[in-house]
């Protein structure tokens, strides 16, 4: 029987998202095999969370592409972005939150290729007067990563309806969280 990498990793991926101080036994069974061929394929956690950054970007990247984010409007490119990232939102949680990937001189450069693509839609959004110009377009990268993340979570323990995820993250990432008037 052959090993499905791909597939052991979106069950880690799975497991992992809902409790990431899982253990590798537990990555195992949630994977269906046993921790000696997980390890086999991944070292250990270090290999497994790197594997996972692979696909996380590799996915997030597939959703930038589907997100057209040069078509249209920018508020319109930013909800096209949140629906296509919906699906990976919580491997990209858990992998936001894993300092190992993020510490030292062997950052992964694929992150920063994400970065440069959100942060062009806000600079092009706030260029064309779309979007706030007080604010960074670093920041609202940051933003947007910390709502997907905050949006993943809250759907997942049941704090809100899934369906509500798009609309949730769009509506404070443009709105903030002032009060208008009109209300």
């Amino acid at each position: 029987m052959t090993l499905d990498r791909e597939q052991v990793l979106r069950s880690a991926a799975a497991l992992l998202t809902r409790k990431s101080t899982a253990t590798m036994d537990e990555v195992a069974r949630a994977a269906g095999i046993g921790r000696a061929t997980l390890h086999r394929h991944f070292a250990g956690r270090d290999a497994l969370v790197k594997a996972l950054e692979s696909l996380g970007i590799q996915e997030f990247e597939a959703a930038l592409d589907a997100a057209a984010l040069d078509e249209g409007s920018c508020e319109e490119a930013l909800r096209r972005l949140v629906a296509a990232v919906e699906p990976s939102a919580g491997l990209l949680s858990f992998l936001v939150t894993e300092n190992q990937l993020f510490e030292g001189d062997e950052v992964n450069e694929g992150w920063n290729r994400l970065d440069a693509r959100v942060s062009a839609l806000f600079r092009r959004g706030q260029e064309r007067g779309e979007f706030r110009i007080d604010l960074t377009p670093a920041w609202l990268t940051e933003a947007f990563y910390g709502l997907v993340s905050a949006g993943a979570w809250t759907v997942q323990v049941g704090r809100v309806a899934g369906q509500d995820f798009q609309y949730m993250i769009v509506e404070l990432l443009l709105g903030g969280a002032r009060r208008s008037v009109e209300q």
